[in-house]
């Protein structure tokens, strides 16, 4: 794991459940828990504290981190996606960007190439990305805090003259080999959890596995929405396997939460002027938290 990918998932999956703040001494121990050294997770702080998706709070001589608005975006965005149903109809609009950004501003175009693929967008001809979801608000965000006004258009459209909907698919996502990834997951997955079940009902499962097992089935799970468009269901083949591992990732997730959180709990320290309720039962089911797109 690298520590940047990790520290969002410890991040969208508990710390933000947990006033959004954390003591850089029980980060470290965390990200130990999965070989990571301390000397590369202050690293990472440094860069995500450097492009701004991080801050530190000074109380005494500890440092207390948390998400800047830019990095709670990532999160939020994540965290919708990871534990959304996606079982919207699709309206029939497409969502169409275009931009022009000047080459003495190459690591801007990239950085917004890298969003919208985050996103959901697919890249159907140079500087021209679609998607099918109802992403104008996302978008619009992204636009107003890279200062893109001047130079991005974002428009929908509910038919394309030049070509049809699949070939507007093909274009954009390699939807083919993404369903392959999906069944390797899958494979993976059964494995670990009849192993879970197995030690769950001889009552051997221990609180940090469960902790070690969450987090990475998560942030595994989360590699997929660099990947995946989170596309309407009566856009996707017949044969999606993106839908069998989302209910191999939910039913992993649910048996092994309650230990996993409360391990993180043995871990985890709050500032001292802090009083916020910590709010487990989201951290242990954030399904019932369901995100349902129109």
């Amino acid at each position: 794991m690298k520590p940047r990918s990790l520290m969002f998932t410890l991040y969208g999956d508990y710390i933000q459940f947990y006033g959004g703040e954390v003591w850089v001494g029980s980060l470290i121990k965390m990200m130990k828990e999965f070989g990571i050294s301390e000397s590369s997770v202050r690293g990472a702080i440094l860069r995500m504290v450097q492009q701004d998706l991080m801050q530190v709070r000074k109380i005494g001589n500890r440092s207390y981190y948390s998400m800047t608005e830019k990095g709670k975006r990532r999160i939020d965005d994540g965290h919708q996606r990871v534990y959304s149903i996606r079982s919207q109809k699709w309206d029939g609009y497409w969502r169409i960007m275009t931009y022009s950004i000047p080459e003495e501003k190459r690591a801007l175009r990239n950085q917004i190439r890298k969003e919208l693929n985050w996103t959901g967008f697919g890249m159907i001809s140079n500087s021209t990305w679609v998607s099918p979801n109802s992403l104008e608000k996302q978008v619009m965000e992204m636009i107003q805090t890279y200062e893109l006004e001047n130079n991005t258009v974002l428009f929908s459209s509910s038919s394309i003259v030049s070509h049809d909907n699949e070939d507007i698919i093909k274009k954009g996502w390699d939807l083919e080999t993404l369903s392959e990834e999906y069944l390797q997951f899958i494979k993976q997955y059964e494995q670990v959890h009849e192993v879970l079940k197995e030690k769950a009902w001889d009552e051997t499962l221990t609180d940090k596995e469960c902790f070690l097992e969450r987090t990475s089935l998560v942030h595994n799970y989360r590699k997929f929405l660099f990947k995946d468009p989170g596309f309407p269901v009566d856009l996707l083949p017949d044969d999606w396997n993106g839908t069998k591992a989302r209910e191999l990732f939910w039913n992993i997730h649910q048996l092994i939460s309650v230990r996993a959180v409360r391990y993180f709990d043995s871990l985890f320290e709050q500032a001292p002027d802090q009083d916020h309720k910590l709010n487990r039962e989201k951290a242990i089911n954030p399904f019932s938290e369901v995100y349902m797109s129109n």
